[in-house]
C-alpha cells in the first residue's frame, strides 16, 4: 500500500518588494459629483411635459449610471517596491528616472504647452498637482508618465526613495 502524506499547502507570504509603499485614489471631487447631480436634473426637465413621476425616474437613472462610471472610472496610483501602477499602465520601478512634481500655472504647462505627445496620461481635471515620471526603459518609445495626485509630495518620495 503506497504511502499518502498529506501536507497542506504553504500560503506564501508577499515580498517586500509587494509592499504597497504608496497608494491613492483619484476619487471625484464634490464639484464633479454636483454636476452629475445637475445633469441628471436635467432628466426631470425633458420628462416632465410626459408626467412628474417619470421625470424623477429618468433623472435618478440618469444620476445612478453617472454615479457608476465616475467610480468605475477612478484610477489608481500604486507604488511598491519593485513597481510602479498609474491607472492602466505598469511599469517596473528600474524604469523610473527622476520625478518633478508641478502646482498651478506650471501644472496647467505640463498638461498643454509643455505636454509631450507620447507621454502616457493619468490627469484628472479636477485635480491640480500634477507629477511628471520619467521613464527610462529603452525599448518604451514613452518619455514620461504624467499622473495627477492630490499627494505629490508623497508620491514623489516613494519614488525616489531607494528602489528594489
Amino acid at each position: 500500500m503506497p504511502e499518502s502524506s498529506s501536507t497542506a499547502p504553504v500560503p506564501e507570504t508577499p515580498s517586500a518588494a509587494a509592499t504597497v509603499i504608496f497608494r491613492e485614489k483619484l476619487w471625484p471631487t464634490v464639484g464633479v459629483w454636483v454636476i452629475a447631480a445637475g445633469i441628471a436634473g436635467a432628466g426631470i426637465l425633458v420628462f416632465a411635459p410626459i408626467s412628474m413621476p417619470a421625470g424623477y425616474t429618468a433623472a435618478g437613472v440618469l444620476f445612478a449610471v453617472m454615479a457608476v462610471l465616475l467610480v468605475l472610472s477612478t484610477p489608481a496610483i500604486t507604488v511598491t517596491g519593485d513597481s510602479l501602477t498609474v491607472g492602466r499602465a505598469t511599469i517596473e520601478r528600474r524604469f523610473v528616472g527622476t520625478v518633478q512634481q508641478f502646482r498651478g500655472r506650471e501644472a496647467t504647462a505640463e498638461r498643454g504647452t509643455r505636454l509631450n505627445g507620447l507621454a502616457y496620461l493619468c490627469i484628472r481635471g479636477w485635480i491640480d498637482p500634477v507629477v511628471k515620471i520619467e521613464i527610462t526603459d529603452p525599448s518604451d518609445r514613452t518619455p514620461y508618465w504624467l499622473a495627477s495626485s492630490r499627494r505629490p509630495d508623497e508620491l514623489t518620495a516613494a519614488l525616489s526613495s531607494d528602489r528594489a
